[in-house]
């Protein structure tokens, strides 16, 4: 059985953990895999004045739209505005569970993540918004030299997080926190 296939059957035998949006903005994330090499796709958003989360790691997504009619559907739109890739008949693994910001300085938002499967890893074209798109051989990220203390600065105090150090950029964060027990699926 291919990895994708494991982490399929691994999202249907759990529940993902729904967090409550009451005062938060809700966006969506497409974690998108695509075989020979199992890949997932992970994009560097481009340096932007006023967006916290400008240059780092991400997998495509973005807020909610008051035309989309559930969050999934946000995880299309916005992978397909962002890197060009149409997820419409890309099959759907399942829903991973609901992230937020652990910063008071950063917005209040809700991320849900849904996993996607194609059957072959798509051209990109980013837009604007992203500097870079890759895929990422999942290979990689399970090595465990990739994954080790990523040190962050800001207003003059050190932190440590944990994060993966690719050619593409470090993943830590937000993005860390939804990978992480997503490939412990498939350990």
């Amino acid at each position: 059985m291919s990895r994708i296939e494991r982490l399929a059957h691994a999202l249907q035998a759990r529940t993902p953990v729904v967090a409550d949006p009451t005062g938060r903005a809700r966006a969506a994330v497409a974690i998108v895999l695509a075989p020979d090499p199992d890949a997932v796709l992970l994009i560097r958003r481009a340096e932007r004045a006023g967006d916290r989360w400008s240059g780092q790691m991400a997998f495509p997504g973005g807020r909610w739209a008051a035309d989309d009619p559930d969050l999934l559907t946000t995880a299309r739109r916005e992978t397909s505005e962002e890197v060009g890739l149409d997820l419409t008949h890309a099959r759907i693994l399942g829903q991973f569970d609901d992230s937020a910001p652990r910063s008071t300085s950063l917005p209040p938002v809700v991320v849900t993540p849904y996993l996607f499967a194609v059957d072959h890893p798509g051209a990109l074209h980013p837009n604007n918004e992203v500097a870079a798109a890759g895929w990422v051989p999942l290979d990689d990220l399970l090595k465990g030299e990739v994954y080790r203390p990523f040190e962050y600065r800001a207003d003059g105090i050190k932190y440590l997080f944990p994060g993966y150090y690719l050619d593409l950029g470090v993943v830590w964060g937000m993005t860390e926190r939804i990978l992480t027990p997503i490939l412990s699926l498939l350990r």
